[in-house]
């Protein structure tokens, strides 16, 4: 997945002077960013601070991690049973 060029502090700057009365035009001419981007963050992020958003950050890790090793064990198991019933 492609990383995005904002960290999380600068997300909720952009977030925090949106909720202040700055229009979403000139905060996407201004960082150089999509009005996409901006809703996209605001959806995802709209109303939390920045704790919450780190820890939201590192469950999507974790859950990749798991998916992951679900992935490869799910796999072994086929691979094992594939294997068992060809012998007999």
């Amino acid at each position: 997945m492609k990383k995005s060029k904002y960290s999380d502090a600068q997300i909720m700057t952009i977030l925090k002077q949106a909720e202040s009365g700055v229009p979403v035009a000139d905060l996407c001419c201004e960082h150089g960013m999509s009005s996409a981007s901006f809703y996209k963050w605001r959806s995802k992020y709209g109303g939390t601070d920045a704790s919450l958003m780190a820890r939201m950050k590192e469950l999507d890790e974790e859950n990749k991690r798991l998916k992951k090793m679900y992935a490869e064990k799910s796999m072994q198991n086929d691979l094992l049973k594939e294997a068992l019933g060809k012998k007999w």
